[in-house]
Order: structure tokens, then C-alpha cells, then sequence
């Protein structure tokens, strides 16, 4: 039951997470082979880098519909950073590319105004998110808890009962997201300390 499946696509950030999980005790399988896709217990996306180059990749090893066929049979998939992002529909990252699908709404670059002149992209550094305490994800993790985030991109779901968490930065983003067995991590669990492994060992016990 403590099988993690990690989608590797030529993420860079993929060996950190995948120390992590084993930290925590799960068995952790690297593959990118669409066939042990479909057959997971449970999936997780890693991902850093540009969305467009991101999904290009995961598409020429033939892994699109291999995920699809797998959250359709039920399966849990945990985005992390980037992979987040690719479980919406489209970015405008450098253009317009078209992602995963699995939640509606899109991707989109941050931008700030003079009210909020201080503010950088990316978003980097410790930040905190909130949320109610219901989802499963969160459990034993409090609200306001900081996490580390970097990304110059943030998700808007078409649909904000999808938003398990927000985070502030210059406007309210969702920095967590789930919607049926599909769930996403915007900033680095892997990196955020025990607030982030607690997250990791949540997904593990689902």
C-alpha cells in the first residue's frame, strides 16, 4: 500500500522527491513506461522547468493518455511544482500550450501593479498556506504553516471548490488543489520541512 509510482519524464527535481518518499518510508518506482502508468496504486508528477518543454516530454514517451487511463480507473495522482501545473488545462507560458486536462481552469504568469511594487518573480522563498483543516492532505499540518515555494506561475482553477489551500502573494493563489482522486502541490513538499513530509506521508496513507 505504500507503493509510489513517480512519473519520470526527465525532471530535474525528480530525485528529491523521490528521497523523500523514501524517507518516509514508501517503496518508490521510477518509471516511464506508460503500461506500469496505468497499473500504479498510487501516482506522483514531479516537475521544475518551463511548462510548454514539460509537457512536450511527457507526451513524446507517450505518457498523456497512459495518466489519463490512470486517474480514469481511479488511481491517485499527486502533482508537485510543475506538475501541478500540468494537471490543468492550458498555460501561457511562453506561448500557449495545452496540459494535462484533469482540472479546469489555466496557468498563468504572476504580475504585480505599483500597489505591490516590492513583490519579485519568481516566487521565491518560505510562505505560508491556509486552509480549514478538512482535506485529508492537511491533516496535522496547521493553517498558516510555511512551505517553499518557487515559481514564477500559478494555477486558477476554473472551479474553487477544487482549492483545498491558498497562499498569499500579491493575491490569493491555490498553492494546493484536488478534484476527485487528482491532487496538486505547488510549492516543494520536499523542501518545506516536516510541514511538507507531513503532506507526503498523507498521500501515502490514502
Amino acid at each position: 500500500m505504500n507503493k509510489i509510482t513517480m512519473i519520470d519524464y526527465g525532471a530535474s527535481n525528480i530525485r528529491s522527491a523521490q528521497k523523500a518518499f523514501e524517507y518516509l518510508g514508501a517503496r518508490v518506482e521510477l518509471t516511464a513506461d506508460p503500461a506500469i502508468v496505468t497499473q500504479a496504486n498510487k501516482l506522483v508528477l514531479p516537475g521544475v522547468g518551463a511548462f510548454g518543454a514539460g509537457m512536450k516530454a511527457l507526451r513524446k514517451r507517450g505518457l498523456e493518455p497512459a495518466i489519463h487511463t490512470a486517474v480514469s480507473s481511479g488511481i491517485p495522482l499527486l502533482g508537485i511544482c510543475l506538475g501541478m501545473q500540468f494537471l490543468f488545462a492550458e498555460s501561457d507560458e511562453l506561448g500557449s500550450h495545452q496540459g494535462l486536462g484533469l482540472i479546469p481552469g489555466k496557468v498563468t504568469r504572476f504580475t504585480f501593479d505599483s500597489a505591490a511594487p516590492t513583490l519579485k518573480v519568481p516566487h521565491m522563498g518560505w510562505n505560508q498556506i491556509e486552509h480549514d483543516g478538512s482535506h485529508f492532505l492537511l491533516q496535522n499540518v496547521p493553517a498558516g504553516a510555511h512551505t517553499y515555494f518557487v515559481h514564477s506561475y500559478y494555477c486558477v482553477p476554473a472551479d474553487a471548490d477544487h482549492i483545498i489551500a491558498t497562499t498569499q502573494y500579491g493575491r490569493s493563489f491555490a498553492s494546493i488543489v484536488g478534484h476527485k482522486n487528482i491532487y496538486g502541490i505547488q510549492f516543494h513538499p520536499e523542501k518545506s520541512q516536516k510541514r511538507g513530509l507531513q503532506i507526503l506521508q498523507n498521500f501515502i496513507e490514502l
